[in-house]
């Protein structure tokens, strides 16, 4: 009974070892191109992911507000653009396709939104109140989420 106990724990740790060994510190993984960044998370196992990201969180709890910042910072001038810039090239190219449509393709799309703007208020008018309720909710759950959640943190704290 001993050995199997001493087996289980053997294998154990072994199967901790390969977790331990992928987790770097956030600045080794910050000082990496996004491309190897990329490669070396896809490598991993959603185990592992989620181990990497826990000690990341920790390393910027145990930081200081400055030292935070100047993360930020590097990260935003990383970015060629910003935080829009993809949006307001998407937002570019749209305006530009739209510009290069016929009149009866822009009729076309006018029309299907418009159906499917007529089709999402006739299921809101359907929709008993605790339905709506519902979905209010679910929609500010998906809304509160996708925000920053340091930012969150400094908004309720103020």
């Amino acid at each position: 009974m001993q050995t199997l106990r001493l087996i289980l724990l053997a294998s154990a740790l072994a199967m901790l070892l390969p977790v331990v060994g992928y987790t770097q510190s956030l600045s080794e993984i910050q000082d990496l191109s996004p491309e190897d960044r990329r490669a070396y998370m896809d490598s991993m196992s959603p185990d592992e992911r989620t181990a990497m990201r826990e000690k990341w969180r920790s390393e910027l709890d145990a930081m200081s507000d400055e030292e935070r910042e100047a993360i930020r910072a590097k990260r935003a001038a990383n970015r060629p653009e910003g935080a829009h810039g993809r949006r307001k090239a998407n937002k570019a190219e749209r305006r530009e396709q739209w510009a290069s449509m016929s009149d009866e393709e822009r009729a076309v799309i006018r029309e299907k939104k418009e159906r499917r703007r007529a089709e999402r208020l006739e299921r809101w008018e359907s929709m008993s109140e605790e339905e709506r309720a519902a979905l209010r909710e679910k929609r500010h759950d998906r809304d509160k989420s996708r925000r920053h959640p340091r930012r969150l943190e400094s908004v309720t704290e103020s």
